[in-house]
């Protein structure tokens, strides 16, 4: 489907953020650069983009129908190390149970490329920047929380490491029953 040298991931975003953090994460996240919206990831990296055919989409798909769309509150920031801020998603398991059946679905693409045995969902605010900025950040965003969202799909998107690369694929819906 694709020939250059691209990723994908399968993501949920998350708009309702936007407003609160979008400033930040253009300054304060590579990915924000890249044109990766405010999001919570589900499987990244996935497969390369040239692999991701009909099939694949139709084994996205299925993994996703099996779902009931969802809503969580962003209330709490935290941080990985002093690397990465980050918004805590609660209740955390719709996520959890959307990775692991994507996961399941597709072993060969393990979440973080199996480097994190059991990932815990976030919504990345600052990721690399100096600690004094971002703790600066943290403050600012705390003052806000929390954020409510409601989420009835789950997104493919691909791209790479450039300004404005990463572009949804697809998005597919959440069971609404």
């Amino acid at each position: 489907m694709f020939t250059s040298p691209l990723e994908s991931a399968i993501l949920i975003k998350v708009p309702q953020v936007e407003s609160l953090v979008g400033k930040y994460r253009r300054d304060l996240d590579p990915s924000a650069e890249w044109g990766v919206p405010a999001h919570v990831n589900l499987l990244y990296p996935f497969l390369p983009p040239s692999e991701i055919d009909a099939k694949v989409l139709g084994r996205i798909a299925t993994c996703v129908s099996g779902h009931r769309a969802f809503e969580v509150q962003f209330a709490r920031a935290n941080w990985f190390g002093e690397e990465v801020l980050w918004l805590a998603p609660e209740p955390e398991s719709p996520f959890r149970e959307l990775t692991a059946t994507l996961s399941g679905a597709f072993p060969e693409t393990p979440p973080y490329g199996g480097t994190i045995f059991d990932p815990v969902p976030h919504l990345t605010v600052a990721d690399g920047a100096m600690v004094d900025q971002m703790r600066e950040v943290e403050s600012l965003v705390i003052a806000e929380l929390p954020i409510w969202a409601f989420f009835d799909s789950v997104s493919v998107m691909v791209g790479s490491p450039e300004t404005a690369s990463w572009k949804t694929l697809v998005d597919f819906p959440l069971n609404s029953v």
